[in-house]
């Protein structure tokens, strides 16, 4: 009878252990993967600042960075379910907001790209690159389409050009060696020229499509639909964590460029650059307009980034909200 017992005893605690293993397994942690490129992200300010620690243990999740050199395979993971959450250039990201299961959820870097020379050339304005040889990352960048309208609006086309295709990284090396007479990249590649010294800004996005508060629309963040339906409080906590991120940014300069100096591994003296010359530029209204959608929707459809039948889903509602609440 004892042995009975003993073995009924057991039994029982296995199952005790078991079911206390299925009831641990079943509240485990979530794991947000939040899509990330080495540039001046408000997000890793955030993360330095403390500021997603509290939504962390609000929401029993652990948000983890996943890093990306570009915009194309943070997108291929976003469609496949690895990432719930992102944040790249406008370009790729409205992208995703039209041919992807995502929607655009906020606009958190203005400005980023610019047309840059070297630092002696006798360039002085769009019109003088006629003849010249022009570094640029590709047809499916944004910076290409920038930069034909840019020389349009100077009364040039690409046959007026010479154009030579790299990655955006390689731009301010081939400025440096004089390979090319001038390139079009984005934040840090032009601020890393700057800062280096060898290359000048001949003009920048600003200048050729001011769309946002007389900008050019950077950097946006945007989500999986399937994520925004099932953790809308969490959404619009990182929103908030973002403008506060921005609020920092805005009033404590050094500070921040400390904290993306330590986060992303970037030369304070490149991160100043960058924000002196207002290469990157930062507001708290991260808000998502319609009208500022459709026009930059139409500029990438023109240059045949889109097809004629994509449009950019967006939900400006957790923007506004993290903006009232600051």
């Amino acid at each position: 009878q004892m042995e009975f017992d003993m073995h009924k005893l057991a039994l029982g605690i296995t199952g005790a252990l078991a079911f206390a293993l299925i009831g641990t397994s079943a509240h485990a942690t979530e794991t947000i993967n939040f899509g990330v490129q080495p540039a001046t992200m408000p997000i890793y300010i955030a993360r330095a600042a403390g500021l997603l620690d509290p939504i962390e243990k609000k929401h029993d999740v652990k948000i983890e960075f996943r890093k990306f050199s570009y915009g194309a395979p943070e997108n291929q993971a976003l469609a496949a379910g690895e990432l719930q959450i992102a944040s790249a250039g406008m370009g790729p990201a409205i992208v995703a907001a039209a041919r992807l299961p995502a929607k655009l959820l906020a606009i958190t870097i203005l400005e980023q790209t610019a047309i840059i020379v070297p630092k002696d050339s006798t360039v002085a304005s769009v019109a003088d690159l006629k003849g010249k040889r022009i570094a640029y990352p590709g047809k499916g960048s944004q910076q290409y389409p920038l930069l034909v309208k840019a020389l349009a609006d100077a009364g040039l086309t690409l046959s007026d050009v010479q154009l030579f295709k790299t990655k955006g990284s390689d731009v301010p090396t081939l400025l440096a060696n004089k390979s090319v007479d001038a390139g079009i990249t984005w934040d840090p590649h032009v601020s890393n020229a700057l800062a280096a010294g060898h290359s000048k800004v001949l003009i920048k996005a600003e200048k050729i499509l001011p769309i946002k508060q007389g900008n050019y629309i950077g950097n946006g963040v945007y989500a999986r639909e399937d994520f925004i339906a099932a953790r809308p409080e969490l959404i619009e906590d990182i929103m908030v964590a973002i403008v506060k991120s921005i609020d920092l940014i805005l009033t404590d300069q050094e500070k921040a460029i400390d904290m993306w100096s330590e986060q992303i591994g970037f030369s304070k003296d490149v991160i100043r650059f960058a924000l002196t010359e207002r290469i990157s530029v930062y507001n708290r209204d991260i808000v998502p307009e319609a009208s500022t959608l459709e026009a930059y929707t139409k500029f990438l459809k023109d240059a045949e980034i889109l097809k004629p039948e994509d449009n950019a889903k967006f939900d400006d509602s957790f923007a506004r909200k993290a903006m009232a609440a600051q």
